[in-house]
């Protein structure tokens, strides 16, 4: 038998593990799960001959390096922050190993140490980065191979709620982890490439600077710029390109409302408010608007808006039960942005019959033989339910697929990596379509940076 070892049994390992429990037997594998919680480590095997739960502590070295020594490959599914200590491990033991996480620094040092050993290290590899990558380079190489040249590149991703489970005025509900919702967009202006201009959108301007897509079927969405554009230019060979642009999808409206707790300071991660636990949702408000004695919270806050009573702004508020005077913070010490998503949690938890959406768009710019053209590329997965979310499958299944083929030694290049080769990418999206995960492409009129309904 062949030994894979998960370390983290969180939300997005479901798939992850159902994959190699259901290619087991005819892939001789052993799975063990290795997880904080032994009752989330063993509940996800119930049972099955090739697999096992095990409590695994992250920060008992002892513990983690007996695991990792006793498996042929790893998987980490644990926050970004704490990969890299099981890199070292698995360097030192001389295993192979997979990452859903963007490759830090302190990983990326390794790769000459991990490509002497002949190992490798798989990053990004879950939905994005991950899916992003391989389909995106799936059509700029495919573009390259027929003699065109790159003219410009966009790219957008959003966890969403699918339409059948869309009950609020948001049109929104958690569908990953809260905290990256509640602080995205923060730690630097938001940088691209426009035409071949730099351009840069601060903070506190970026839910303004919007971009319309329409996506067959499903709507119109909109996207916000992400940080880190520019990196991509070297990551993709786009050194020439005119237009590099990230971001981030959510329904339309969404960005315009989030704006408001962004202007009041409520998303601040940067500080601590002391007695927070004891505070109301009412009193949390308070602390961002002006005193008064004699005006309500309510009327202050409109004021502080600059917004209606009979605003759908107002209604959107309102609906987040944040005038609460009953209902505690309850988190000792929480920064603004930990107490905001601590009163969001109530009303965009999803429910048990809910299922989440994921939805995916490009946009590939290029001139061949002195024409030039557009392809927009999407894809839409919908969740089973709330075990195997969209979210889940996306990201695990890419990891589950990556790991296997390096076991089988099919993805053989080694060293600290990411999905972008052809050796890497063609056979994993090819075994996707098989669950589903497959691209809509649309040749349409090159008309180049060109975002129908930019604001701000």
């Amino acid at each position: 038998m062949r030994n894979i070892l998960i370390i983290g049994a969180g939300r997005s390992a479901t798939s992850l593990i159902k994959y190699l429990l259901d290619k087991s037997e005819a892939e001789k594998l052993f799975i063990t799960i290795g997880d904080i919680s032994i009752q989330n480590a063993q509940k996800f095997t119930d049972g099955h001959p090739n697999g096992r739960g095990i409590l695994l502590d992250v920060f008992n070295e002892v513990q983690r390096r007996e695991a990792v020594q006793q498996n042929d490959l790893v998987i980490s599914m644990l926050p970004a922050r704490f990969h890299i200590e099981v890199a070292r491990d698995c360097l030192k033991f001389g295993k192979h190993m997979v990452t859903a996480s963007y490759i830090s620094d302190e990983m990326q040092n390794l790769n000459k140490k991990v490509t002497t050993k002949g190992l490798v290290f798989m990053n990004e590899i879950g939905l994005d980065p991950g899916i992003d990558h391989m389909s995106a380079m799936h059509v700029i190489d495919r573009i390259r191979d027929k003699g065109g040249k790159m003219l410009l590149f966009e790219s957008f991703t959003g966890g969403l709620v699918a339409p059948e489970s869309d009950t609020n005025l948001w049109h929104y509900k958690f569908t990953w982890n809260p905290r990256n919702v509640v602080v995205a967009g923060q730690g630097g202006a938001a940088e691209f490439i426009q035409e071949g201009t730099y351009k840069y959108i601060p903070y506190h301007r970026l839910f303004r600077r919007t971009e319309f897509l329409d996506v067959e079927g499903y709507g119109r969405f909109e996207g916000y710029a992400n940080r880190n554009s520019l990196k991509y230019k070297s990551i993709y060979g786009l050194e020439d390109v005119l237009t590099l642009y990230r971001g981030t999808l959510r329904r339309v409206g969404f960005s315009k409302a989030w704006n408001m707790f962004v202007q009041l300071g409520m998303t601040d991660d940067g500080y601590s408010i002391p007695d927070s636990e004891k505070l109301s949702y009412r009193d949390f408000i308070n602390l961002f608007l002006p005193y008064s004695p004699t005006d309500s919270v309510e009327l202050k806050m409109r004021h502080a808006l600059k917004i209606d009573q009979d605003d759908l702004m107002w209604e959107k508020l309102l609906e987040l039960d944040i005038f609460n005077p009953e209902k505690k913070i309850g988190i000792k010490e929480a920064t603004p942005a930990k107490a905001l998503q601590r009163i969001l949690e109530d009303k965009w938890t999803l429910a048990p019959e809910d299922k989440d959406m994921i939805v995916m768009y490009h946009k590939f710019g290029y001139e061949l033989d002195g024409e030039k053209k557009q392809i927009d590329s999407t894809m839409v997965i919908k969740g089973d339910d709330q075990t195997y979310t969209a979210m889940a499958k996306t990201v695990g299944l890419p990891v589950a697929i990556a790991a296997l083929k390096i076991l089988n030694e099919e993805i053989t290049t080694p060293g600290v990596q990411l999905p972008i080769a052809k050796e890497v990418y063609e056979p994993i999206l090819k075994e996707l379509e098989s669950y589903g995960i497959t691209f809509n492409e649309k040749h349409v009129p090159y008309l180049g940076y060109n975002p129908e309904g930019v604001v701000g």
